[in-house]
């Protein structure tokens, strides 16, 4: 697995990620914002599966 997230995608999966757990933990928002744990792994770890199926990434360009 070679990372596909860049930084600053990284960065925005990981808020996210922590904006929608906590909103739930809260009581803000319904179950649905533990789905902020996917957004939170993916920017953890730095690979995402869509992403390596489509070829896309975020990363810099090694020169």
């Amino acid at each position: 697995m070679t990372s596909n997230v860049g930084g600053i995608d990284r960065i925005l999966r990981i808020v996210l990620g922590l904006v929608l757990i906590g909103l739930t933990l809260t009581g803000n928002i319904g179950v649905w914002g533990w789905l902020g744990v996917v957004p939170l792994a993916t920017g953890a770890i730095g690979w995402c599966p869509p992403y390596a199926i489509f070829g896309f990434s975020t990363c810099a360009m090694k020169k």
